[in-house]
């Protein structure tokens, strides 16, 4: 066995201190993707969630209630990657989460008919959302449908009589909400692992395909360890181990290995395995070679919540100041429901301004043909209460079949959707409807966006030198341990996982810096020689453990050196 010696950290490239600005984008914005693998999962959930409820209070002759039964039944759309353990879990905060911000709109509601106090509530109600979804990873579809929730009930006609009962009716709708996201544990009990699995070895054989060095080869490494994170925090979120998670856990260290010497991986070998995790037959065995395998397994660094809440201060003020101007734009103007500005605002902001640009474009161009659809629809809808349900049932499919292709092609589902909710209370002039929600829709984007450019992330370039620096020290703790004689299995896995995870963050920090403007120049060869030195110590690393061939001595120390 051979052992590569700790190599000093590369000298920093030097870094301007002139600010620069970035371009926004425009060519793919519009762009289809392929859909979500599990894109039937969300969209029969929600309807399963909303119909029986919603067809109840059509039978009580109750239609003005479906509004809010429906503020629980679309918790039926989260947590849909989660493992059933760890989903259960979840859904209860997704359900205390809304029904949280309920109570508070409607209660804020019954005691005020300020529309500037209300649009300030829930400004401040969407920068809550936002951060708290982001910092706990919830999502899809993230803050925006708690937003929408609590900002349409702020201005919801309400008195302090009627807050409980509709509470009530929400936790209720809630709860059946939990139920259906469950039930389908008890057919295919491991089936969020098992996806999550079978996306990281995909993901490990595109890069294999590249051999490390082929067109795109770095975007594909990047999307490969992100992807392998997201399996390993999907399998140890389960807390009680079995043969299964043993195996798909197992599964997950080969894709790593391939990915930390993709030259050597059997990319077909690698879909193969995720092929076979369809369905419920059994989980192939990696035949990882080590005896003690077993301790290479359940080793993934999980950071703290509140070390993820500082990054997200200027996401927090962007949203709040964005949500509160375009509300207060919409009322200047006229427009009665200053909510779906406000709405529009929120879901603009993304982890940078570049993103946040492109999900602008793209929120208005699917409200505009939104809107033009609902025109198509309104006369079928305004037959009767069921068909008004039937209506917001099949548009609620749609959004979740087509949204994972484009934001803008689910929002055309969403925007019908929407503008039908308000006709629960009652009869509404369509002409109107629809021109206050494109007003609405344009002004809460270009407001939005302008406090977003506002708000600068002038901490964003700081960010990627710590977790530069975060790297670099990763690299040389796992560097230092292959030049023990016997640094111990554990220890060279822990460095080993730990050393992966600090350059998935790396590569993340960066992405999301490249989209601010106005900051300095980004220290981009020092990244890209770290990544080198970084992923050459994770092959050294992966030999040393008995997971690749072994090599000549000189070629191993070779690889652990940037």
């Amino acid at each position: 066995m051979s052992s590569a010696p700790p190599t000093p950290t590369p000298t920093p490239t030097p870094v301007p201190a002139s600010p620069s600005t970035r371009r926004l984008p425009l060519a793919g914005v519009l762009r289809l993707g392929r859909p979500s693998e599990i894109w039937f999962k969300p969209a029969l959930s929600v309807v399963a969630a909303i119909a029986p409820p919603a067809f109840t209070l059509v039978a009580l002759g109750r239609l003005d209630l479906v509004m809010y039964a429906m503020a629980g039944s679309l918790c039926a759309l989260y947590a849909h990657n989660r493992p059933y353990a760890a989903r259960a879990g979840v859904l209860v905060w997704v359900v205390l989460g809304m029904l949280g911000g309920l109570a508070l709109a409607l209660v804020a509601a019954s005691l005020t008919h300020s529309a500037v106090v209300l649009v300030t509530v829930g400004a401040l109600l969407a920068a809550v959302q936002k951060v708290l979804c982001d910092a706990t990873r919830v999502g899809p579809p993230g803050n925006v449908v708690l937003t929408f929730v609590s900002s349409a009930s702020l201005f919801a006609p309400q008195t302090l009589g009627q807050v409980p009962g509709h509470l009530a009716l929400a936790a209720a709708t809630g709860a059946w909400a939990w139920l259906v996201c469950m039930a389908p544990g008890f057919v295919r009990p491991h089936g969020p692992e098992r996806r999550a699995t079978a996306a990281a070895l995909k993901a490990a054989a595109v890069y294999a395909d590249t051999g490390g060095t082929g067109e795109g080869h770095a975007r594909a490494r990047a999307a490969g360890y992100a992807a392998v994170q997201a399996a390993w925090q999907s399998l140890l979120s389960t807390s009680a181990p079995s043969r299964t998670r043993r195996a798909l856990e197992r599964l997950v260290v080969r894709a790593e290995v391939a990915l930390a010497a993709p030259r050597e991986a059997d990319a077909g070998r690698l879909r193969a395995w995720a092929g076979s995790l369809r369905g419920t037959g059994p989980v192939p065995e990696a035949g990882l070679p080590d005896a003690a395998a077993d301790q290479l397994l359940g080793v993934a660094a999980a950071r703290p919540l509140w070390t993820r809440l500082g990054p997200l201060t200027p996401l927090a003020v962007r949203t709040a100041l964005g949500c509160a101007l375009a509300g207060y734009a919409s009322l200047a103007l006229g427009i009665g429901r200053p909510y779906w500005a406000l709405v529009t605002a929120a879901s603009l902001y993304q982890a940078n301004i570049a993103l946040t640009w492109s999900r602008a474009v793209q929120r208005v161009v699917g409200n505009v043909a939104g809107v033009l659809v609902f025109l198509a629809v309104v006369p079928l809808a305004h037959l009767g209460p069921v068909a008004l349900v039937l209506c917001c049932l099949a548009f609620s499919f749609g959004a979740e079949v087509l949204i994972s292709r484009n934001y803008w092609l689910g929002s055309v589902c969403v925007t019908p959707m929407a503008l039908l909710i308000t006709e629960f209370a009652g009869y509404q002039e369509p002409g109107e409807l629809m021109t206050e929600r494109v007003v609405d829709t344009v002004v809460g984007a270009l407001v939005g966006f302008v406090a977003a450019v506002a708000v600068t992330n002038r901490r964003a370039g700081d960010r990627v030198d710590q977790a530069l620096t975060a790297a670099e020290r990763a690299r040389e703790h796992a560097a230092r341990l292959l030049a023990e004689p016997d640094p111990g299995t554990a220890a060279l896995e822990s460095a080993r996982r730990d050393l992966a995870v600090a350059l998935t963050d790396l590569r993340a920090t960066l992405d999301a810096a490249a989209g601010e403007w106005w900051q300095r120049a980004l220290p981009q060869e020092r990244v890209v020689l770290a990544e080198q030195s970084g992923h050459r110590t994770l092959a050294a690393t992966a030999r040393r453990q008995g997971l690749l061939p072994d090599r000549d001595p000189a070629t191993e120390t070779e690889d652990a050196r940037p």
